[in-house]
């Protein structure tokens, strides 16, 4: 690992029992906090999204890196959204989560058929988050060209039920 993302890896704060008893929640919040460490992150990301039309960004901190990897690429950007935020939905989906379920929905006319859609969400953990944006960017008749995180949780197999895509995350642990 480089020396930048070694730093960077020190910027991800751990909170336990967050959303709930027996979690160990990842908070990117102080290293999107921290100029040097988000720029480092952006253009880590950037390095492999060239291939991609669009980003997809996951609520609610994929937004935050999703609009700043959108800009440093050249490309627009989508936000997918937790349930009643949107004022016309293209489509929605439920999923499950490693301590629940939750419902996320695709903004009506934001993605164009054919276009290739790079989904970018802050942590790869059961993978069911990502499972759900990658099948509403499919039923908007996009393509999804990649999906790329900051951290995976290896141990829960996030990347199993991403199975046949592209996936890049820049720390694992």
């Amino acid at each position: 690992m480089s020396p930048e993302l070694e730093r960077v890896s020190g910027l991800i704060r751990e909170v336990a029992d967050f959303p709930q008893p027996g979690v160990l929640f990842r908070d990117l919040s102080p290293l999107l906090a921290d100029a040097e460490g988000f720029r480092v992150v952006v253009e880590e990301m950037a390095a492999h999204g060239a291939d991609a039309d669009v980003v997809v960004g996951i609520e609610a901190r994929g937004f935050l890196l999703g609009a700043a990897l959108a800009l440093r690429l050249g490309l627009g950007v989508v936000g997918v959204r937790k349930p009643g935020k949107l004022p016309a939905v293209a489509h929605r989906i439920d999923y499950a989560l490693e301590y629940g379920t939750a419902t996320l929905e695709l903004p009506e006319a934001a993605l164009r058929p054919g276009s290739r859609a790079l989904v970018v969400d802050d942590v790869l953990a059961t993978g069911g988050t990502v499972e759900a944006a990658c099948a509403l960017v499919e039923h908007a008749e996009a393509e999804v060209s990649a999906v790329s995180v900051v951290m995976e949780l290896a141990a829960l197999n996030g990347r199993g039920r991403l199975a046949g895509r592209k996936v890049r995350s820049l720390l694992t642990v």
